[in-house]
């Protein structure tokens, strides 16, 4: 076995726990997750776990290890916030498909609410490989509401790329309605959303309370900034909180942590509805772009209401970025936008 596994090495293929060269996965059914080597080090893990009511990935890393999402409730790290805990790693919903709210959904939802409530349940991987220096996930989801019955089917493609300290992730969502009729409520939370590590937030010093469509409040509350370094900025050159409810092809956030210096940046694809997409973007680490919500962000100017029409698969593409050893400057987010707003 010990010459195997030598030999596995020189080759650059993978035998229990081997792990090769550039990208490799690891599936683990028994504990609900597709995990992501590169180079033999832990950049990400699809999961699908009950508790988290839709699919994730989560942890993100740098190329370095340094991991950029939040821990809690899954993997609590001292220090960290405590809201929202349904805001976990890299995740895609929304808060109000045919009156169900999937966004807000998690365990910490009482009994008697949950009828209120859906959930993105994994079905199965379709496809994992790797091809060159890139790396192929495809997975099946059903988006159901609280008996069970599908409302959407969900099929993912997570392309993961590296350029230089760069780890791309390429996430192409296609919904197809299973029920006749299915209507993307114009509202505030969706769709794809990052939650970062306390380091990368905005510091802030007041306490905030937000509230949900359902009328549920979530109190943010004031904590000690030190340590804490984020800022945001979109292609306009927009910052800080003031990127929240903007129009723009990318937004950035970026900050030091661990004495890394740390960009996120994600990227809107033409294709999209909505495009350029209106920005969720909050200083206590909530990072997200939302295609089907515009009367908020607009002042009641715009209002979406998105049917997904029966038979009419709808696609939603987006690239994230997770750049460390330097803040990404817009040269570079430019390239990396154009490459990837010519794929299909």
């Amino acid at each position: 076995m010990k010459k195997l596994a030598i030999l596995a090495i020189i080759c650059g293929l993978s035998i229990n726990g081997f792990a090769q060269d550039g990208f490799s996965f690891k599936e683990d059914g028994a504990r609900k997750k597709v995990e992501l080597y590169y180079n033999n080090k832990l950049l990400t893990a699809y999961c699908y776990f009950d508790s988290t009511e839709k699919p994730v990935l989560f942890p993100i890393r740098t190329l370095s290890g340094n991991t950029v999402t939040r821990g809690w409730p899954v993997a609590p790290r001292t220090g960290e916030r405590t809201d929202h805990p349904h805001h976990l790693g890299l995740w895609f919903n929304y808060e109000s498909v045919n009156g169900l709210d999937f966004w807000n959904n998690s365990t910490a939802i009482p009994a008697e609410k949950k009828p209120n409530y859906g959930s993105i349940r994994h079905k199965r991987v379709v496809e994992k490989r790797i091809v060159g220096s890139q790396a192929r996930l495809i997975t099946l989801s059903h988006w159901v509401n609280p008996a069970g019955e599908p409302l959407i089917e969900e099929t993912t493609t997570f392309d993961f790329l590296v350029y230089g300290n760069t780890f791309v992730i390429d996430r192409k969502a296609s919904l197809k309605a299973i029920a006749e009729k299915v209507v993307f409520k114009d509202v505030k939370d969706g769709a794809l959303g990052i939650r970062v590590a306390r380091s990368l937030e905005l510091p802030s010093t007041q306490q905030d309370n937000f509230v949900d469509a359902s009328g549920n409040i979530t109190t943010v509350a004031q904590m000690n900034n030190e340590g804490v370094t984020g800022n945001y900025i979109n292609r306009e050159g927009i910052q800080g909180d003031s990127t929240w409810g903007k129009r723009s092809d990318w937004t950035m956030l970026y900050g030091n942590k661990d004495g890394e210096e740390i960009s996120i940046v994600i990227i809107d694809h033409p294709k999209n509805i909505g495009y350029p997409t209106y920005w969720h973007a909050r200083g206590y680490g909530l990072f997200a772009a939302n295609p089907f919500g515009q009367k908020i962000f607009s002042n009641g100017k715009e209002e979406l209401n998105f049917e997904l029409v029966k038979d009419k698969p709808v696609t939603l593409r987006y690239r994230i970025l997770i750049h460390g050893g330097s803040t990404l400057d817009a040269a570079a987010i430019e390239t990396l936008m154009k490459s990837f707003q010519q794929k299909l």
